[in-house]
C-alpha cells in the first residue's frame, strides 16, 4: 500500500497540487480516467472550501482496502469557523459566500462515501471515498 500524501492548502495553486495528487494516486490504483476526473473534481471542491472559509488546512489522499475492494480516501481538514448547519450546507444551492452552492453537495455526489464533521469555532473534516469498479 502506498503512503498517504498530505497537501497543505493555503493558496490557489495548492488546490491544483491536491487535484494532481488525487488523480495520480487514482491512476496508480487502476481507476478509469473518468473516475480519476471525478476524484480530482471532488478534491477541488473541498480544497476550495478550505481556502474560502478557513484560509488554510490540508488534504490527505491515500489508498484504502476493504476486503477485495480497493479505493481512494480523501480527507479534508481545517481549523476554520466550522459549519453551523451541516444539513443546510449539503443542500444544492446553499452558500454563505455568494457562490453556486455546489461544492459540498457536488463532492458528495461524485464520491461513493462522504462524511462531514464540523464544530463551530473548531473546524471541519470531510472524509470521502471512491471504490474502484
Amino acid at each position: 500500500m502506498t503512503a498517504d500524501v498530505k497537501i497543505q492548502i493555503e493558496r490557489e495553486i495548492d488546490i491544483i497540487a491536491a487535484r494532481q495528487a488525487g488523480r495520480q494516486l487514482a491512476g496508480k490504483l487502476g481507476f478509469s480516467s473518468t473516475d480519476q476526473t471525478l476524484i480530482a473534481t471532488a478534491i477541488s471542491e473541498v480544497a476550495r472550501n478550505i481556502l474560502i472559509y478557513a484560509h488554510h488546512g490540508e488534504i490527505v489522499v491515500g489508498a484504502i482496502e476493504d476486503g477485495p475492494r480497493t479505493g481512494i480516501q480523501v480527507i479534508a481538514n481545517d481549523e476554520g469557523p466550522g459549519i453551523e448547519n451541516v444539513e443546510l450546507a449539503l443542500r444544492d444551492g446553499y452558500s454563505t459566500k455568494n457562490s453556486l452552492g455546489l461544492g459540498l453537495p457536488g463532492a458528495r455526489r461524485l464520491m461513493d462515501d462522504f462524511a462531514l464533521a464540523s464544530e463551530v469555532g473548531r473546524g471541519t473534516r470531510v472524509t470521502m471515498k471512491k471504490w474502484r469498479r
